[in-house]
């Protein structure tokens, strides 16, 4: 291979790819393969995943031989990777909603005409937001997950500056909807129509990226 190309195509990679790609190639390259590896560093991946994708890039890489294909390569690797992270998030939801759903039939289950006063509404609430926050929280992670350095610090930023006067706001309102909701006494609470509300309003508030691929 002229020493130009791969010069060339060295420069394209370390731009694009400064510190998550490490290459060695053969001296025979692009007559040959280059060695290639995957390491997870964010995420998670089985060996078969694994294996089933430097299968598909050894193939990739056949269809290439005798042309600088190490662009070609990586470019693939990425959109596998990208609609492997989108088929396994797809899955999580899945079964998050599942398992959703079977805590809310239970909790309906255990409410369902049982009179409760303010202090077990809002103790339920405090679990409810609680139990809310932690799965934003494992959804953030998702999102971070498929993004880069630069992209994964802007969004914080943006988080943070939502998080001060909104969030201040919403609790003020919430708090202010509680205490008209149950007064002394007893009443009977609609967990589902609650929790819809409540989604709502997250989806309202939510912040999405689209794939840069």
């Amino acid at each position: 291979m002229a020493s130009e190309a791969l010069l060339e195509e060295l420069e394209v990679l370390e731009s694009i790819y400064p510190t998550e790609l490490q290459m060695s190639y053969p001296e025979a390259y692009p007559d040959v393969l280059p060695e290639l590896k995957l390491a997870v560093v964010d995420g998670e991946l089985t060996e078969s995943e694994i294996g089933a994708l430097i299968k598909d890039l050894l193939a990739i890489g056949e269809e290439n031989l005798g042309m600088a294909m190490t662009f070609t390569l990586v470019s693939h690797l990425r959109e596998q990777l990208s609609k492997l992270s989108r088929s396994k998030k797809q899955e999580q939801d899945r079964i998050e909603k599942e398992l959703e759903r079977l805590a809310l039939e239970e909790e309906e289950a255990k409410t369902r005409g049982t009179p409760v006063t303010l202090e077990s509404f809002k103790a339920w609430k405090a679990k409810f937001d609680k139990e809310m926050g932690l799965k934003k929280a494992q959804e953030e992670d998702e999102k971070l997950k498929g993004l880069t350095p630069k992209e994964r610090e802007e969004y914080k930023k943006a988080q943070q500056r939502l998080s001060g006067r909104q969030l201040f706001e919403r609790n003020k309102n919430l708090d202010t909807q509680d205490e008209a909701l149950i007064e002394e006494g007893t009443v009977s609470v609609d967990i589902s129509q609650y929790e819809r509300t409540r989604e709502e309003e997250e989806q309202d508030e939510g912040i999405t990226f689209s794939d840069s691929d």
